[in-house]
Order: C-alpha cells, then sequence, then structure tokens
C-alpha cells in the first residue's frame, strides 16, 4: 500500500517551519503534497499542499493540520478526496482567522471529494440492516455498535467545489461525508461551500455538528438517512445560490425508528432566482422535505425564499411517513418563522393530508434562527456568509 508522499521540499521544512522570517517574524508557510495511505501519526505542518488522488488515513493513525493550512485538489488529476478510515482519527483544529480550507484549482462545483469519514457507531440500515456499502465510489462497509466512536476533530474547516459525482453518477461524494460517525468526534464551524451534491450528510451514526455552514451547494444543504440521530445540534445556516434542491433532505431508510435527531437555531434560505438540480419539471425545492420514515425534533427555525408555486417550508412525503412520524408525534417543529406569506406551512405529497398532533408544529415571529459570528472562516472571496 502506498505511503504518504511528501516533496522533498517538506521534509526539509518540518524541521524548520516554527522559524521565523527576519523581515516579518511570521511563520512561512510549506509546500508540499499529499497521496497515498497515511500509515504512522503525523502533523501536517501550517501551509500549503496538493492532495493527489484518495488520501486515506488509515486505522489507528492521527493525522493532524495546523491551523491556517490549505490543501488543494486538481480535477484534472482524477477522483481526490481526503478519506479517515474507521479506527483513524483527523485533527484539523482551525481558528476563525486561520480556517483549513480544503478547495479546489478550478473552482468549479463538483471536481472533488471532499471530506469522508467512516466510523463503527450505530447505523439501521433499509430492512433494518446495522451495516452497508458506502455510496461514495469507494464501496467500504460502514456500520456498527460503537456509539461513541472517535473520528477527530474538525473545526473552523472549510470545504470548497466538492460533490464528485463518479462514472455513471450513481456514486457520489459530498462536501463532508459522515459514514456511522460516532459520538465522540467534534464537527465544530465548518462550512461546505458551492459543491455539486450535498453540503453535508449523515449515514447513520450518533456524531452531532454545531455552527455549519452550507453555502451555494447544488443538491440538499443538509442530508442524513440510515438512522443518523445525533443529539446535540445547533447554529445551521444554509444558503441556496443559483442551483439547489431542498433546504433539508430527511430520511430513515423506511425503518419506523424509535429515536431521532435534534437540532436546535436553523436557518434555511434560498435566493431569488434558485433553481432546482434538474430544472423546472423536478419539485424538490421545498425548505425541509421528510421521506421514508424521517423524522426529528426541530427548534427555532426560520425559513425564507422558498417561493416557487407549490413549495412548502415542510413537505411529507410518503403516506408511511404521515402515519407513523407525523400522527406518532416522532416529528416535533416548534418556534418556525416563515418569512414569505406565499409559502405554506406545511403540505403532503400528492393526496396526503398532514396534521400534526398539538404542539408538533408551532410558529413563531420571533424565531431567529442561526447565530453564527463572522471571520475569515465563513469569507471566501470577499464575501462574508454568515450576512
Amino acid at each position: 500500500m502506498k505511503k504518504l508522499a511528501l516533496s522533498l521540499s517538506i521534509l526539509a521544512a518540518l524541521f524548520t517551519s516554527c522559524s521565523t522570517n527576519d523581515d516579518e517574524g511570521t511563520i512561512q508557510p510549506v509546500e508540499g503534497e499529499l497521496t497515498g495511505a497515511i500509515t504512522t501519526n503525523r502533523t501536517i505542518a501550517y501551509g500549503n499542499y496538493t492532495i493527489k488522488g484518495i488520501v486515506t488515513i488509515e486505522s489507528g493513525v492521527t493525522v493532524t493540520f495546523d491551523a491556517g493550512s490549505t490543501v488543494t485538489a486538481n480535477a484534472a488529476d482524477g477522483v481526490d478526496a481526503l478519506v479517515v478510515k474507521n479506527g483513524g482519527k483527523l485533527i484539523m483544529n482551525g481558528t476563525a482567522n486561520q480556517p483549513i480550507v480544503l478547495t479546489e484549482q478550478s473552482k468549479i462545483a463538483g471536481s472533488w471529494g471532499g471530506i469522508i469519514m467512516y466510523g463503527d457507531a450505530p447505523i439501521r440500515g433499509a430492512g433494518d440492516t446495522a451495516s452497508k456499502t458506502s455510496e461514495d465510489g469507494l464501496n467500504y462497509t460502514y456500520g456498527g455498535t460503537n456509539a461513541a466512536h472517535n473520528g477527530g476533530t474538525l473545526r473552523y474547516v472549510r470545504v470548497e467545489y466538492a460533490g464528485k459525482k463518479i462514472t455513471d453518477g450513481t456514486s457520489e461524494m459530498n462536501a463532508f461525508s459522515f459514514y456511522s460517525v460516532g459520538s465522540g468526534t467534534t464537527l465544530d464551524h465548518l462550512v461546505a461551500y458551492k459543491g455539486a451534491d450535498d453540503g453535508y450528510e449523515f449515514y447513520g451514526g450518533t456524531v452531532s455538528a454545531t455552527n455549519l455552514i452550507s453555502y451555494g451547494n447544488f443538491d440538499d444543504s443538509f442530508d442524513w438517512q440510515d438512522g443518523w440521530r445525533g443529539q446535540n445540534n445547533s447554529n445551521w445556516l444554509a444558503i441556496q445560490v443559483g442551483t439547489g434542491n431542498f433546504g433539508m433532505e430527511i430520511e430513515a431508510s423506511n425503518n419506523n425508528n424509535t429515536y431521532w435527531p435534534v437540532i436546535a437555531n436553523i436557518t434555511l434560505k434560498r435566493t431569488a432566482g434558485t433553481q432546482t438540480e434538474g430544472g423546472s419539471s423536478a419539485a424538490e425545492y421545498d425548505a425541509i422535505q421528510f421521506k421514508k420514515e424521517g423524522n426529528g425534533e426541530f427548534s427555532n427555525v426560520v425559513i425564507s425564499g422558498y417561493t416557487t408555486t407549490g413549495a412548502a417550508a415542510v413537505r411529507i412525503q410518503d403516506v408511511t411517513t404521515n402515519t407513523n412520524q407525523v400522527t406518532g408525534s416522532k416529528i416535533k417543529l416548534t418556534n418556525i418563522k416563515i418569512n414569505d406569506v406565499s409559502t405554506t406551512q406545511y403540505a403532503g405529497a400528492g393526496a396526503i393530508n398532514p396534521i400534526f398532533p398539538a404542539g408538533q408544529f408551532t410558529t413563531n415571529s420571533s424565531a431567529t434562527g442561526a447565530s453564527l459570528t463572522t471571520g475569515t472562516w465563513a469569507t471566501v472571496d470577499g464575501v462574508n456568509l454568515v450576512n
């Protein structure tokens, strides 16, 4: 198996990267390349790196990136992605003013595979399966019994222009993909920027995420399946620009679970002129869609711009979801503010007529949604994503 390849310039610089520039008194960035399998613990010094191919952090290995580092993919070299295998750990502790940025040279959405993390936390796949094969083209198995799985820390990290679609389009990567990732993992202050698939997708697991921005992603801003059950999620901001489907696509792989995720402080915004991925014929323009027994508890939600004719703030897509999750009080949306009078509060697909039990759907004109601080971490090409 290939080792991590570092150019000779990096190997030399790793010993001197903490030295300062005599004139400016600042640490100078390292230049280098990441490729292949990382099989020993390693700290990637502050610098500018290229990534070539599928770079994997193997089981038992911890890789730490210094704050302020940049990793750049190149679609012309093939499929690129940074993959954390089950048992491996990725530590990216950026800061508000020195985020860690993973981007792509051409700045074209869908050019690479972003960050993909695997764990062994519980999932519940279709047919009540405890394990599945990933849909990212890597064909890894995910699922397990370790609810406290720890895949590391991602803090102040931005992934740009990801969402790679592989071969026939049936295998897809997102900006951030979390396969059975556990509650021991820290996900905080992350940005998914202009990808061609979902901003964030959770495939089962127990991990929670705070202070997330999904900006300009072509498919759904937030998506999950396989019984994801993160309990401590807050401050999620989605801004759909140009092309975008659902703000949140929620499903549970056709399993009527007794658990669900909990998310507080959500803002979903669709800017004027945004079209669905499939054009006018694709009715994927609702703020939140529940299907395949999807459920959850959501509070302090602000919804704006979902004004396409027929759009709803909340859509119930199938009969079983309406029967088991809506009527069964497993979907709870409280303190919802819908800024557009033309947007229906909630609706069902076709002849479905959802009726939420008392207290399960409430509105509040004082809802504030997500509350995020500005900074370099949330600024791209001079544009402040928070504002």
